[in-house]
C-alpha cells in the first residue's frame, strides 16, 4: 500500500478528504499518493500568509538567509533521493533529474547571498536642484504582499524553487501549487523548509487542483502572481486579474542559428552534438529546448547529416538507466499530441529524416526538413523532442527567420565574431541570446524570461526579489549634506 503524502498548510503538515495517485509516465505504476486540502484549508492558509506578511517582511535578513541556507544544504545531502523522486514522477532521466536537483541546490544557495544583501537602501541627495536644500531621500525595497507561485511539471523541483527562494529572501510569504502531475518534487520542499525556523504562516505547498484555481488566483490577500506554464493559461490568468502584478514565464520555440563563419568540421560537429542533446533533454519538455535549427546555406548541407547522426545516436528508454538520454513525456496525451503535429507536418510536405514514431508516452527523437511555415509545429511551441532544419542565405535571413515566431524566449547563435554577436544581440526579439551554444542555457541567477507571447517579467533570483517587492522612498529634512 502507498502511503498518503501530507500538504504543507502554514508550515505544518496537514491532509484533506481526498487524494489522488501520481502516477509514472514511464511504466504507469503508481509513485505516490497525495492529499488534496479542503477549500476551508486552503482559506486557512491564505488567512495565516496575509496576516504574517508584515511580520515576515520584517524578519531579520540572518533568519532568512539561514533558512535558505539550510534547504540548500539538505538538497545536496538527498540529490540521489529526490532524483529518483523527480525521474518517478516526470519521467525525465535520472541523469537530467540529478542536474536538476543541483540546479535547486544553487537557487537556495543564491537566495541565502541575496538575502544578506538586499535592501541595504540607497541614498540620494536632493539639494542638487533649492527646493531640496537639507533633504536626503532613502529608497528600500519592500514587500507587495503575498505570493502565489503556480510551477509546471517540467522541472518540478527547480521550478518550485525558483517561485519559493526568492519570495523568501525577499520576506514575501509564498503559497506554492505544484503541478497536478508532479506535486511530490514540491512537497519535498515543504519537508525541508519545515526544518527551518521561518514564521508560521509565511509558506504552504498546496497541491490544488486546476479546477479550483480561478478563485485562489482572484483572491485579494495574494497581489503577486508568479506563473510558469503555457501562454493560454498565462494570459488568461493575467486577463482576470488586471490589477495584480503577474510574473508570467512561458512558452517558447527556440531557435539556434548556425552562421557561415561556424563551418569548419570541428564547428559543425559540436553544433550538432549540442543541437541533438538539447532538442531531446527533458524529452524536448523545455521552454528553452532547441526546436528549430536556422543554418546557413554554406554549412546547411554538411551540418544537417551531422545533427541526423547525433539525434540517432541519442539514448531512448527507461529513465531510471543512467544511460537513457530520453524517456517518456509526461503522458501519453502529451506524446499523442506531438505525434499529431509531426504528421499534420509530413501530410503538407515535409520531410521526416528520423523518427517520427510513438509508443505509448515515449515518442522518438525526430528531425524534420521542408516544413511549411504554416504548419503547427513551426508557429507553436511543440515540447516534444522534435526538431526542424531549414537553410537561409546569410545572416539577415536568419535573424528574421528566428523573429518570424510569435514567441521569444532565448534564441542560440554559433558563430566566432564579435560583431556578429552584438548584431544578434541587437536584431533578435528574445529575452536571452546565446552565443556560441543552443538557446537552452540557463543560469539561475542570471534574468530569465521572454518577449512577445513569452511572458512578462523576470526570473533568476535577484530579479525575481524585484519583481516580489517595490520600491519606498524617505525624504529627511533638515540635514546639513
Amino acid at each position: 500500500m502507498t502511503s498518503t503524502t501530507a500538504f504543507w498548510l502554514a508550515g505544518r503538515q496537514a491532509t484533506g478528504e481526498t487524494a489522488f495517485d501520481v502516477t509514472s509516465p514511464w511504466d504507469g505504476r503508481t509513485v505516490g499518493t497525495v492529499s488534496v486540502p479542503t477549500d476551508a484549508q486552503i482559506e486557512d492558509a491564505v488567512s495565516a500568509a496575509h496576516a504574517v506578511r508584515e511580520d515576515f517582511a520584517a524578519t531579520p535578513a540572518h533568519v532568512r538567509a539561514a533558512a535558505l541556507d539550510h534547504v540548500s544544504r539538505r538538497l545536496a545531502e538527498r540529490t540521489e533521493e529526490i532524483a529518483r523522486l523527480i525521474s518517478a514522477e516526470n519521467g525525465k532521466p535520472v541523469k537530467w533529474a540529478r542536474g536538476e536537483v543541483g540546479r535547486a541546490v544553487s537557487v537556495f544557495r543564491f537566495a541565502a547571498e541575496e538575502a544578506r544583501r538586499f535592501n541595504g537602501g540607497e541614498a540620494q541627495r536632493l539639494d542638487t536642484d533649492a527646493g531640496g536644500q537639507g533633504r536626503l531621500a532613502f529608497t528600500r525595497r519592500f514587500p507587495k504582499g503575498v505570493v502565489l507561485g503556480i510551477a509546471p511539471f517540467n522541472f518540478p523541483l527547480n521550478l518550485c524553487a525558483h517561485k519559493v527562494a526568492p519570495a523568501i529572501a525577499a520576506g514575501a510569504p509564498i503559497i506554492l501549487k505544484p503541478a497536478p502531475a508532479t506535486p511530490l518534487s514540491g512537497l519535498i520542499l515543504g519537508e525541508l523548509l519545515a526544518e527551518t525556523e521561518l514564521p508560521a504562516g509565511s509558506w504552504s505547498v498546496l497541491p490544488v487542483p486546476n479546477d479550483r484555481m480561478p478563485a485562489l488566483v482572484r483572491d485579494e490577500r495574494l497581489p503577486v502572481i508568479s506563473f510558469t506554464g503555457s501562454e493560454t493559461v498565462g494570459y488568461a490568468i493575467m486577463d482576470s486579474v488586471p490589477r495584480k502584478h503577474c510574473t508570467l514565464e512561458l512558452g517558447g520555440n527556440g531557435a539556434a542559428v548556425v552562421l557561415a563563419d561556424f563551418g569548419r568540421d570541428e564547428d559543425l560537429d559540436r553544433a550538432a552534438q549540442r543541437i541533438a542533446t538539447f532538442s531531446n533533454y527533458q524529452g524536448g519538455q523545455s521552454c528553452i529546448s532547441v526546436q528549430r535549427v536556422i543554418a546557413d546555406a554554406s554549412v546547411y548541407d554538411r551540418l544537417l547529416p551531422r545533427i541526423v547522426a547525433a539525434v540517432e545516436a541519442q539514448v531512448t528508454g527507461d529513465p531510471n538507466d543512467d544511460a537513457t538520454d530520453v524517456g517518456p513525456l509526461v503522458s501519453e496525451a502529451a506524446a499523442q499530441r506531438v505525434e499529431s503535429w509531426v504528421d499534420e507536418a509530413t501530410a503538407a510536405g515535409a520531410t521526416l529524416h528520423t523518427g517520427g514514431k510513438r509508443d505509448g508516452a515515449s515518442y522518438a527523437p525526430t528531425v524534420l526538413t521542408d516544413v511549411p511555415a504554416e504548419a503547427t509545429i513551426s508557429r507553436e511551441e511543440v515540447f516534444g523532442p522534435v526538431l526542424t532544419v531549414q537553410k537561409v542565405d546569410g545572416e539577415a535571413a536568419a535573424f528574421a527567420a528566428v523573429n518570424d515566431s510569435k514567441y521569444g524566449l532565448q534564441a542560440g547563435v554559433f558563430t566566432h565574431d564579435l560583431q556578429t554577436a552584438f548584431r544578434a544581440h541587437r536584431a533578435l526579439e528574445v529575452g536571452g541570446v546565446v552565443i556560441g551554444d543552443v538557446p537552452s542555457y540557463r543560469a539561475d541567477q542570471m534574468p530569465y524570461g521572454g518577449a512577445k507571447q513569452s511572458g512578462v517579467g523576470r526570473e533568476g533570483v535577484k530579479f525575481a526579489m524585484d519583481d516580489y517587492t517595490y520600491e519606498r522612498v524617505m525624504v529627511l529634512t533638515g540635514l546639513a549634506l
